[in-house]
């Protein structure tokens, strides 16, 4: 009987050793992993500078030297270094072709993953997939924000017969494209497609200074799709001078400076057709996108999207993009995450309108 109490104690008093042993090692874990979290989180802020440090960050565009969307991107690309730790060197790299849908599908599918490249396109890319025949999933690119939310115009040159809304949907005019899926395609398609119009479509410009030069050379009567910053910083003329007719906003809501000029969306015959509408306006919330491949190391994307963030807040290029006309207001990649989720919940039979009203493709 003594054996077997004595042998009983000392296995009690071998199992209280454990769990103190065991209570130990537990609190020697926890407390090494509070004092070492800050130390790793500094050492990922390290390798993100160490990251960037020395290094060429490539800054993909869309569209050709001289346009809207190349010089939101340029001056964007002159500050945004300045706020990425080891501040890089940011090199502009154009690539037109399809509407920007090249550039696209280069930082969707070709470009490194690895934080040294990130880009910009066109407005209605996001939408390409849902709307067009493009095979990329836009919610997958790594945003970053867009500089400004904007408003599309239909404007024609001042001796084209085509000086309002009625007119573009009466007569022949020939309105400028830069190939399916850009902003001037699927404008003008949808007008044609939505409301009747009598318009045709002369597309393959590589960007917007070239449809431009061919609207005031009077290859074509004008352009939809072309935005309300771009005019204001490229052309001022244009306006001072009285050169264009402005035909018509395509938006989610007019641009306060345009109190006239009428709302594509207001001019819908019905209900169902102002619907579609607001699903292909709802590009102009991504005015000027820029984004980065899919599957970015966390710690860089975070440190893209803080830079980004940083840039367009910051008093000095602020005042650059004053001193040029553009116009800033910052759509956060938050905000594009969100809108991009509900459009790829969009009814189904909406989307086919939408596709079939965006043109060239049905």
């Amino acid at each position: 009987m003594k054996d077997r109490l004595s042998q009983r104690s000392s296995r009690e008093g071998l199992e209280r050793k454990g769990r103190r042993m065991i209570a130990h090692a537990t609190i020697s874990a926890l407390a090494a992993t509070l004092l070492c979290a800050p130390l790793a989180s500094r050492a990922a802020a390290e390798s993100v500078a160490d990251f960037y440090n020395g290094r060429n960050v490539t800054m993909t565009i869309g569209y050709s030297v001289g346009g809207g969307y190349d010089t939101y991107a340029r001056l964007l690309g002159k500050y945004i270094g300045n706020f990425l730790p080891g501040k890089p060197t940011i090199t502009p790299q154009s690539m037109p072709g399809a509407g920007s849908l090249k550039a696209v599908n280069y930082l969707y599918g070709i470009a490194p993953k690895d934080g040294a490249t990130f880009g910009t396109f066109g407005r209605t890319m996001p939408e390409e997939p849902l709307l067009g025949d493009a095979n990329f999933d836009a919610r997958k690119l790594t945003w970053l924000g867009s500089i400004t939310s904007d408003v599309s115009l239909c404007v024609t040159w001042n001796t084209s017969p085509v000086k309002t809304f009625k007119d573009l949907v009466d007569k022949e005019a020939r309105m400028g494209g830069q190939g399916a899926g850009s902003d001037p395609d699927v404008i003008a398609s949808t007008i044609k497609n939505l409301f009747n119009s009598k318009l045709k479509l002369v597309t393959g410009y590589p960007g917007s200074n070239e449809t431009a030069l061919a609207m005031e050379r009077g290859e074509i009567d004008g352009e939809c799709g072309v935005s309300w910053s771009t005019i204001q910083t490229r052309h001022p003329d244009w306006i001072s001078g009285k050169k264009i007719n402005i035909l018509v906003q395509v938006a989610l809501e007019k641009h306060p400076e345009l109190p006239d000029v009428p709302l594509l969306l207001d001019l819908a015959p019905n209900d169902q057709t102002r619907q579609v509408l607001k699903v292909i306006v709802a590009s102009q919330v991504f005015a000027r996108p820029f984004a980065a491949p899919p599957g970015l190391p966390p710690e860089r994307t975070a440190a893209l999207r803080q830079a980004f963030e940083q840039t367009v807040k910051d008093p000095q290029f602020l005042a650059e993009a004053k001193r040029m006309g553009l116009e800033v207001r910052p759509v956060s990649w938050q905000r594009m995450d969100q809108l991009l989720d509900e459009l790829y919940k969009t009814p189904p039979d909406v989307l086919s309108k939408a596709k079939a009203a965006v043109g060239g493709r049905f």
